[in-house]
């Protein structure tokens, strides 16, 4: 079974891309966890929020990975909330940061804003 992990900044196209790599290859992609938990969330965000999405992210991706055929795709990684996080509040949570440099991909695809 391989896991490639799409990522890059907020409207880049990793969900078009993971949906279409999905339905070309026949399997399953994990959707963004952090979409529905914000709209979702009565209130502004917090710091601890961020290490609840990356948290759901990890389930969510487990779980579509049981159903994967040969290869998951995943739109988003730990990366993202990483980056996040520094930006945001100047620090991450240290979970978010082991799972970072401990749960790999076979293949990351980096969006961008200057691909079609």
């Amino acid at each position: 079974m391989k896991r490639v992990a799409i990522t890059g900044p907020e409207s880049t196209g990793k969900s078009s891309l993971a949906s279409e790599l999905a339905r070309i290859f026949n399997t399953v992609w994990v959707p963004e966890f952090a979409r529905d938990y914000l709209v979702q969330l009565s209130r502004p965000y917090g710091e601890s929020d961020i290490l609840k999405i990356a948290e759901g992210q990890l389930i969510a991706e487990e779980q579509y990975f049981l159903k994967a055929n040969q290869i998951v795709f995943c739109d988003t990684d730990f990366l993202v909330t990483y980056i996040w996080s520094q930006v945001k509040y100047g620090r991450c949570d240290s979970w978010i940061e082991k799972k970072l440099s401990e749960h790999r991909y076979d293949l990351y695809l980096l969006c961008n804003i200057d691909l079609p």
